[in-house]
């Protein structure tokens, strides 16, 4: 797997070291004691939803199947725990041979999920699978979140296409990742180029206010503009004055001008003069986009002025006030002994104070009422309902350490939408509200 595939600086040769410290230091403590091949259980779920949220949005499966083919205790990485004193050379050579050969199952990418939810199961021996928890968690609490606010903003948004706008507003390699949740979430294009390139995302742009800006007048920026894209371009009108800008664009670009874009101002107002103009000027195929600083709440606030579509940065790539969805990855169930034979045990946390878990390995299904609309989540650790057998949310992902469920993106992208119409009319409320259906433990 090349590195750059993974959103990774090409001088980085694994996932190996996006890990925490005591991650390494657990290991070797583990293979001390005897207890590192004990047979174990990890799940990552979260106790809650963000405040306010209705459902999940699964993102960054694809990307975690990725990151754990390709962590790898290379050279280069080795050389660094041993100088830094991180693990003992026991550990070290451990780790030159480390290949995950467990199990993956999970839910797959672009599904809902809900509290308790057991999003990833991870099975294998203690030590090859603890050393993934940081890399897992990492990429699923991003990406998820992500996910999840593109989501809410698509439902906002109907059937207007949205533009992943957002690669200035966080760190380069977050970007790549962001835009490829957000289109799993249902955004339908973005402006990233690194986006496009490693994941096969439409990528879409024309010109920013630094291009008018460049030329005398803009009507000299206009016409530059459109000898260089054609009269499809679109036009980005709100630098000086927007009444002016639009007569100015339709006369260079002609009446099948593509659209104009508006960045700033009173949009719904804005948006509804720009179209009565644009029609006036025999322009009524013109589309017209909208920026600024958009989140759900700004979208669903034009659903009724006339927009065409919509660009998304800064609330998208930050999760619309929630950048992480709070995931943890806890062991669920181990081994008894370091005998393969020997039964699992379920253990869990119970401390106080919120941060208890349960222990067990589970099975996942949603069940759904007579008109197919789901009702429940359902968590157990024991059989499965006879009624719930073709309900059950849990795919496998990874057998004896090779992928096995590796799909397009637009694959994980129409399971989204599927998913989405499958809640409750509710979960598409962009009010405050607890999580739309309820997980219940049998």
């Amino acid at each position: 797997m090349n590195p750059a595939d993974l959103g990774l600086p090409v001088d980085v040769p694994s996932t190996a070291l996006f890990t925490d410290h005591y991650e390494l230091t657990m290991l070797q403590a583990a293979l001390a004691n005897g207890t590192a091949d004990r047979r174990s259980v990890f799940e990552a779920f979260t106790r809650r939803l963000p405040e306010g949220r209705r459902y999940g949005v699964v993102g960054g499966t694809g990307r975690v199947l990725d990151a754990v083919e390709n962590f790898r205790f290379d050279g280069a990485v080795l050389e660094f725990l041993r100088e830094r004193a991180i693990v003992d050379m026991r550990t070290l050579d451990w780790l030159a041979s480390y290949r995950f050969s467990g199990d993956i199952w999970g839910y797959p990418e672009g599904e809902a999920y809900f509290p308790g939810s057991p999003i990833l199961r991870v099975e294998g021996s203690f030590a090859e699978c603890v050393l993934l928890e940081t890399v897992i968690l990492s990429i699923l609490n991003h990406d998820s979140a992500i996910a999840a606010a593109a989501s809410r903003m698509a439902s906002a948004a109907g059937e207007r296409p949205l533009i992943e706008m957002g690669a200035r507003r966080t760190h380069e390699l977050a970007a790549v990742a962001a835009s490829r949740a957000a289109y799993v979430g249902g955004f339908t294009s973005t402006s990233d180029l690194a986006a496009g390139f490693r994941y096969g995302i439409p990528t879409v742009g024309t010109s920013a206010h630094a291009f008018t800006l460049l030329h005398d007048t803009e009507r000299d920026a206009f016409r530059a503009q459109v000898a260089s894209l054609g009269g499809g371009t679109t036009l980005l009108v709100d630098t000086y004055d927007v009444a002016e800008a639009v007569r100015t664009a339709v006369e260079i670009a002609g009446p099948g001008l593509g659209a104009v874009r508006i960045d700033s101002g009173d949009l719904l107002l804005v948006a509804h003069r720009v179209r009565q103009q644009l029609d006036a000027l025999g322009a009524g195929s013109t589309k017209i986009v909208v920026t600024s600083d958009l989140d759900e709440y700004a979208i669903a606030s034009l659903a009724a002025a006339p927009v065409d579509a919509y660009g998304v940065g800064t609330q998208l790539v930050t999760g619309s006030g929630h950048p992480t969805c709070s995931m943890v990855y806890k062991l669920v169930a181990r081994a008894a002994s370091a005998d393969p034979k020997a039964a699992l045990v379920p253990v869990a946390k119970k401390a106080t104070g919120g941060k208890t878990s349960i222990g067990g390995r589970k099975w996942a299904a949603r069940r759904v009422d007579s008109d197919g609309v789901a009702e429940a989540e359902v968590i157990g650790t024991g059989p499965v309902p006879p009624a719930l057998a073709d309900r059950q949310l849990l795919v496998q992902l990874v057998k004896a350490g090779e992928v096995m469920a590796r799909e397009p993106l637009e694959a994980a992208r129409d399971r989204h939408r599927e998913a989405r119409a499958g809640l409750p009319l509710s979960a598409t409320q962009l009010s405050r509200g607890e999580a739309v259906i309820p997980t219940e433990y049998v």
